[in-house]
């Protein structure tokens, strides 16, 4: 499986981003993909995920601002990230799991500064 991620940049604090990510490869094996991120100086942490039968879950700290969806492939996954805040400022990763492995993209920057 290969993951692409698109969608960073710089946003004003309050402000809104869409990140993207492409899945290709056997996607068929995918049973879970999540968005993880990772700031300059910290372990990378997971941010939200979404199973093959739709169950979602959030951090703590981006529950109301952040939404994880995807299409019925699994061949695309999203993060609509709204009301960003300076501390959300970190390369944010796509993992897609199977039964055998965990796969990442090459990640993409979000920094979120005035």
């Amino acid at each position: 499986v290969q993951l692409v991620e698109s969608g960073g940049g710089l946003v004003q604090p309050g402000g809104s981003l869409r990140l993207s990510c492409t899945a290709s490869g056997h996607i068929f094996a995918i049973n879970g993909m999540a968005w993880y991120r990772q700031a300059p100086g910290k372990e990378r942490e997971w941010v939200a995920g979404i199973t093959i039968g739709g169950r979602i879950n959030y951090a703590d700290g981006v529950k109301g601002r952040f939404t994880i969806s995807r299409d019925n492939a699994f061949s695309s996954l999203y993060l609509q990230m709204n009301s960003l805040k300076p501390d959300d400022t970190a390369v944010y990763y796509c993992n897609a799991a199977t039964a055998r492995a965990s796969y990442w993209g090459q990640g993409t920057q979000v920094t979120v500064s005035s």
